[in-house]
């Protein structure tokens, strides 16, 4: 930390700061700003629970209000809105559970506390008015149409006698049947969560707890209901008397559920993933800094016809865009058999030109004359290539590799054309697409796997970065 502050503290030698120390440390702290500002914003959102995200909570920790349940009911009466306080979380958010989650709850008992309108909302909400209607068709032995009655069309239902099937039923068996069945006055009730505010009524002044829909402290009012059902009407307190508690509460399953292959809703590992990135990019690697040293130990240390032509001409395959190339690589992957394998990925991308005219031009410095001698010691071509061009052009391998491993790492482009097909060859970049389909989007996981992504190249780069400025600045010395 010494060396940090150290650092940090520079001066351009006067006891004082002068005009240009501070324009120096401006400009440090707002490119300080610009890079992690996104950075920390991903990771404090990686954290943060998927019904938070959708909401579009805009707070910056990982929190969430307190909550209570507003449950809408049908019967014969007409529509009821109320109010269910003291709900676990997992029952407000039951839509977000996994399967195996729902599984071991036991809802039949929970379910058993509950009576009239609160048990009637609760049973939509938690899934069981399905089950129950087929545990009523098997017990009271009734016509097996009823279950296809919901999906049947309005020729088919026509053909039903529906009220003769309904016939001397309870009351409490013909709501169940009617919600399920969609008959009137039913409809599927429906709950919902609402946030848990403290504020006193506008015309008495009694501090009570009210149920809003969101919490927005820029509007003047808040559209509340009253939680303790005193009135089912909607009425509107000040938002600033109105006060509600938040609770830290980090979602470390974001990271768990998918590198554990327990992610809801997606159908890739992302420790799969994960290993195949790390396979791609230390073989891409390794092949690409073999293939780009002897190339340009061949264009540096040898005379021969073409030379020049030959680097000009991989130069000149710089300014072509790589989308130009896509549907040739994508031919050549498919005529060799490559497509769908990651060595479909590591082989088209082994030899790079920018590759090629770093280690040139740094091995334009290393002296003949050492070439020379290690020949006039019987030295052969490889040995020569192995013993002394490699080492002493390590600083330019060791960039070479740094900026490789990154390029490798982030690319998109080539596992798509290559790979996409096949979901066991997945890289890193093609598993972070599979959290957004079309019907379902798990951004909780998308920002966490992100931010999983960052930690190998940012720790290399981090590391390793003195080797990039040092195998950069030494090349084009000659």
């Amino acid at each position: 930390m010494s060396a940090v502050w150290q650092f940090l503290g520079r001066r351009q030698g006067h006891d004082k700061l002068s005009a240009v120390d501070w324009i120096v440390y401006i400009y440090l702290f707002f490119g300080f700003l610009i890079i992690a500002l996104p950075v920390g914003w991903i990771a404090l959102n990686s954290v943060k629970s998927a019904f938070q995200l959708e909401k579009q909570d805009l707070s910056i920790l990982p929190s969430d209000f307190n909550r209570v349940a507003r449950a809408t009911v049908y019967s014969d009466q007409g529509r009821e809105i109320f109010i269910i306080n003291d709900l676990p979380d997992w029952v407000l958010n039951w839509k977000d559970l996994r399967p195996e989650e729902r599984a071991a709850r036991n809802v039949p008992e929970f379910l058993a506390s509950y009576e009239g309108r609160a048990f009637y909302a609760l049973r939509s909400h938690l899934g069981q008015v399905p089950t129950q209607v087929r545990a009523l068709i098997a017990a009271q032995n009734m016509p097996e149409w009823l279950l296809r009655y919901p999906s049947m069309s309005a020729t088919a239902r026509q053909d039903v006698d529906i009220e003769a099937a309904l016939a001397g039923r309870s009351a409490d068996e013909r709501r169940l049947l009617g919600e399920f069945l969609g008959l009137a006055p039913y409809e599927p009730n429906r709950m919902i969560s609402q946030i848990l505010v403290t504020a006193p009524h506008p015309e008495t002044g009694v501090v009570q707890n009210y149920a809003v829909p969101k919490f927005d402290p820029s509007r003047p009012f808040l559209a509340a209901r009253d939680a303790t059902n005193a009135t089912s009407g909607v009425i509107r307190i000040p938002t600033e008397t109105a006060t509600a508690t938040r609770t830290i509460n980090p979602s470390w399953g974001n990271y768990i559920e998918p590198l554990s292959g327990k992610a809801f809703g997606v159908n890739v590992n992302f420790a799969a993933c994960f290993t195949n990135s790390v396979l791609v990019t230390l073989i891409a690697t390794l092949l690409t800094l073999l293939i780009n040293s002897m190339a340009a130990f061949s264009l540096s240390k040898y005379k021969f016809r073409g030379q020049t032509m030959f680097f000009v001409i991989i130069l000149a395959t710089l300014m072509v865009p790589p989308t130009i190339t896509l549907v040739g690589v994508f031919k050549a992957i498919n005529a060799t058999g490559l497509s769908g394998s990651i060595w479909g990925v590591i082989i088209p991308g082994a030899a790079t030109p920018a590759g090629v005219f770093l280690l040139r031009q740094y091995m334009l410095t290393i002296p003949d004359e050492l070439i020379e001698a290690a020949r006039m010691d019987a030295a052969s071509e490889w040995k020569v290539y192995w013993r002394i061009i490699l080492p002493l052009a390590l600083p330019a391998l060791a960039a070479l590799g740094i900026l490789s491993v990154i390029w490798r790492w982030n690319d998109l482009i080539l596992p798509m054309v290559a790979i996409a097909t096949t979901k066991e060859a997945y890289t890193i970049q093609l598993c972070l697409l599979e959290f957004r389909g079309e019907h379902l989007s798990q951004e909780h996981y998308r920002l966490a796997m992100t931010m999983v992504s960052l930690i190998p190249t940012t720790l290399v780069f981090v590391f390793l970065q003195k080797h990039i400025t040092t195998g950069v600045a030494n090349t084009g010395l000659k």
